[in-house]
């Protein structure tokens, strides 16, 4: 999970424009970028779903959902199939 605390994550807002979440995500490595592309079209996934999804290692996919959560654009929850893994989802919609 993050290092940062719920608290000193960047609140996610509804009201978050196209230009706005493209700031909070371009400065983010290209791993996180494609982690947060996947989830645009298929959420939520766990993380070894990414894993297969991305075609990338699995502490690579783990690196990049902690720096999106960081900038506060995913989020994560248990998963209602199976309580022990977690499944990530974003936390605002670009474009909206």
């Amino acid at each position: 999970m993050s290092t940062r605390t719920p608290s000193e994550r960047p609140q996610a807002t509804e009201g978050l424009t196209p230009t706005e979440y493209r700031d909070r995500l371009r400065d983010l490595p290209p791993s996180a970028k494609l982690v947060a592309k996947v989830l645009e079209t298929d959420e939520p996934l766990a993380q070894g779903e990414l894993v297969e999804e991305t075609l990338l290692p699995d502490r690579t996919v783990r690196y990049a959902l902690n720096r999106l959560e960081d900038v506060g654009l995913v989020d994560s929850r248990h998963s209602f199939d199976d309580a022990r893994k977690l499944v990530y989802f974003r936390t605002i919609a670009p474009g909206r």
